[in-house]
Formats: structure tokens, C-alpha cells, sequence
């Protein structure tokens, strides 16, 4: 793919692009260090982390990341994975898109389960965040524990 091919399908898939010249820089590596702004849009564009399009600082040993780290890490790759398994539920796909790129999606799941476990309270925030949403409740299951989705349940993260 030319830099000309890849900025025309940024903008198409992501809605704006680099400059052709910006991107030689960054690509020969006269521009060493990427703005936050462009390394969210390129991650954002080849579906990968933020964190895999820069090197490690000098020193860096992966020893120095804290299991939680690590595990949100994981977390984020898992969500998204799941941006890109789900493409045909735009917003499934944006929710898993904007959990993976808080600071600490880790945080971020655990507050849903939380708000999940107080009874009405989905139904509430739901009913206040979007009005106009459907009156189902969210915190109630759809299927009884003898029926299925057809679906294996997903793979269990592993810390």
C-alpha cells in the first residue's frame, strides 16, 4: 500500500488522515515521536493498541509492569478483538471501542458489573442516558438459564 493508498483509506474508514509528507516522517524516522492525536489515529486505523505503535523506552524492562497493567493490557486487546468480530453492530463495536480506550478498561468493566448487580439501576441509567432507548431491561436477562444463543460463551481471560 503507497502512503498516498493508506491516507485515502484512513480518511474513508476513520474520517480524516495524515498529511502525505507527515507520514513519509514518521515512516523514514525523521519524526521519531508520534503525537497522542496520530498514534490514536493509527491505532484506530490498523485496529492495534496504542502502545504497540511505539517503542519501549530506553531501560523499559517488562518486569517493571505491575499485573494490573499487564491485565488491562490483555483487556484491551480482547475488546478490540471484539471491535472487529462485531463489525455488523456498529454499536456494540463503538462500546467496546470506548471501553478499550479509557485508561483502565479493567476499572471501566468492573463499574458495568457493579452497576449490573444493583437491581434497576441499568434500567435507570439507561432510561436517563437514552430516552428514546428501547423499554427492555437491560439488567435482565433475555434467556433463561436453559436456553442458549446458539453461541459458545467467550474464551475466560486469563490475568
Amino acid at each position: 500500500m503507497t502512503q498516498l493508498e493508506l491516507i485515502r483509506a484512513m480518511k474513508r474508514e476513520v474520517g480524516r488522515g495524515l498529511s502525505q509528507a507527515y507520514l513519509s516522517q514518521i515512516e523514514s524516522g525523521s519524526r521519531p515521536h508520534l503525537t497522542q492525536a496520530t498514534r490514536d489515529l493509527l491505532a484506530k486505523f490498523f485496529r492495534v493498541y496504542p502502545g504497540f505503535l511505539v517503542d519501549d523506552p530506553e531501560g523499559y524492562s517488562p518486569s517493571l509492569q505491575s499485573n494490573l497493567r499487564t491485565s488491562d493490557a490483555k483487556i484491551d486487546r480482547w475488546l478490540y478483538a471484539g471491535v472487529e468480530r462485531f463489525p455488523s453492530d456498529p454499536d456494540l463495536s463503538e462500546a467496546l471501542l470506548k471501553i478499550a480506550e479509557v485508561p483502565d478498561s479493567r476499572q471501566a468493566l468492573l463499574l458495568l458489573a457493579e452497576i449490573l448487580r444493583t437491581p434497576g439501576l441499568a434500567d435507570r441509567l439507561s432510561e436517563v442516558l437514552k430516552p428514546t432507548a428501547t423499554t427492555e431491561p437491560i439488567g435482565t436477562p433475555q434467556l433463561s438459564a436453559t436456553q442458549s444463543s446458539g453461541q459458545p460463551p467467550p474464551p475466560l481471560l486469563q490475568a
